[in-house]
């Protein structure tokens, strides 16, 4: 029997006939039978008797009861089609010998949700606001791009002269606030390059005219908005001592520059090199721009009830998503925590309103699929799980770890909602 509960939750309750609870009970004594050994009986062939003495009967009926139910509950589901979600709470309602064993299984379903049909409407809107966007990149973009490659491959000269815009120096300075040091307020031999705003307004136009060796002393307030709270509009005292001035010679953007680049052979080669590259990133750019509002065109008039369940893994996957981000600066989780004067369950509740949107939008993606009929053919899941495989390859105690089934499942999903976009695309 299936009871409909709030929260996108259902009640299962089940009856396991005397007959087949017979049976599990058996098999839970042999389990216990072999992993005891019992003078003058073979591994597994103890008497039922001696067995219950040694493990108690309770824990032998509890055994099978756990058997019976893992068996009879997925048997269950998979025949009544039910789209569960997450490992049920069971309860046990009736456990003894010679009659039949019963139990309940709470469990989430996939909601059954609704989709407003004017949401094509919106989309139409949208494939109009993109249908003059173009992928390929402006040469200002290219020759703004060559111009920071050039900057980035300066020649730094040191001068005895006073110090400019644009030229880099290195400084020792430390900041006073109220007379008193700031924390990590003191640097040596710090370099800058003038002119780039890495520092609060004021400063670094107070090193121009700085020769080496001069020191100087002024005053400055940090910004309003500036990201420490303590230091928020504060007058502070800037003492600095000028180390060295090094003019910067950018290289002239010519053949000759492309050519130590890379295996190009002029100027031009690496400019096509360049607009391609900017019109596939300016491509992929507007494909999500444009996904992400065929999303908000789903999600607008979305009906039906998201399992908490879901909730949570959506939270989960993004807070490891948010570890995986943090690694890659060099910092731990708790470090970054600590930085930021937060607790893990604290960010996760801040996040819960964007893990209710993510798992919105993938319920109305699987929605649309369903309602539109499309489907991803097996062969091009595989095809593509190999791709991922073959990748994987490469990385060493890697591919032996992978779950092939959730491999298949996460290739399906993904292109099965590559398949939706297509379709929205094509709305006019």
């Amino acid at each position: 029997m299936i009871k409909k509960l709030t929260g996108s939750k259902i009640e299962i309750t089940r009856e396991i006939p005397s007959d087949v609870w017979e049976k599990y009970i058996a098999s839970a004594v042999a389990d216990a039978a072999s992993e005891f050994k019992f003078q003058g009986f073979r591994p597994g062939k103890a008497p039922r008797n001696l067995v219950e003495q040694k493990v108690g009967k309770d824990l032998i009926l509890n055994n099978a009861a756990e058997k019976a139910i893992r068996k009879d509950y997925v048997d269950y589901v998979t025949a009544e089609k039910l789209d569960v979600i997450g490992m049920p709470e069971v309860k046990l309602e009736h456990l003894a010998e010679g009659e039949a064993m019963t139990y309940k299984a709470l469990v989430a379903v996939m909601p059954e949700i609704e989709i407003d049909p004017k949401y094509k409407e919106e989309v139409k809107k949208v494939n109009a606001e993109f249908s003059g966007k173009t992928t390929e990149a402006d040469e200002k973009e290219v020759d703004l791009e060559l111009e920071r490659l050039a900057n980035s491959r300066a020649k730094l000269v040191t001068v005895m002269r006073e110090a400019k815009n644009e030229d880099a120096v290195e400084i020792d300075f430390s900041v006073l606030v109220g007379g008193v040091p700031i924390e990590g307020g003191t640097s040596k031999n710090h370099g800058l390059v003038i002119g780039k705003g890495v520092f609060i307004p004021g400063f670094e136009e107070n090193l121009i005219g700085m020769k080496e060796g001069d020191e100087k002393e002024f005053e400055l307030n940090f910004p309003k908005d500036y990201h420490k709270e303590d230091l928020k509009g504060k007058l502070a005292t800037f003492k600095v001592k000028m180390n060295m001035v090094q003019e910067r010679e950018i290289p002239k953007v010519d053949d000759e520059f492309a050519k130590s680049l890379g295996n190009f052979e002029n100027l031009e080669a690496i400019k096509k090199n360049m607009r391609e590259g900017m019109a596939h990133e300016n491509e992929h750019r507007i494909k999500e721009e444009r996904n992400a509002k065929y999303i908000e065109a789903m999600i607008s008039n979305f009906k039906g009830e998201l399992p908490e369940v879901m909730i949570s893994e959506e939270t989960k996957k993004m807070m490891h998503e948010f570890e995986h981000q943090v690694g890659s600066m060099g910092m731990t989780m708790d470090d970054y925590l600590a930085r930021i004067g937060k607790k893990k369950e604290d960010m996760e509740k801040d996040w819960k309103p964007q893990a209710e949107k993510r798992v919105k939008s993938a319920l109305a993606l699987r929605e649309i699929a369903k309602d539109e009929s499309i489907e991803v053919p097996h062969d091009e899941i595989e095809a593509e799980m190999n791709k991922t495989l073959q990748y994987y390859k490469s990385v060493k105690n890697v591919e032996k770890d992978i779950d092939l089934e959730r491999l298949y499942s996460y290739t399906k999903i993904t292109l099965e909602n590559d398949k939706v976009f297509e379709m929205l695309e094509k709305v006019k």
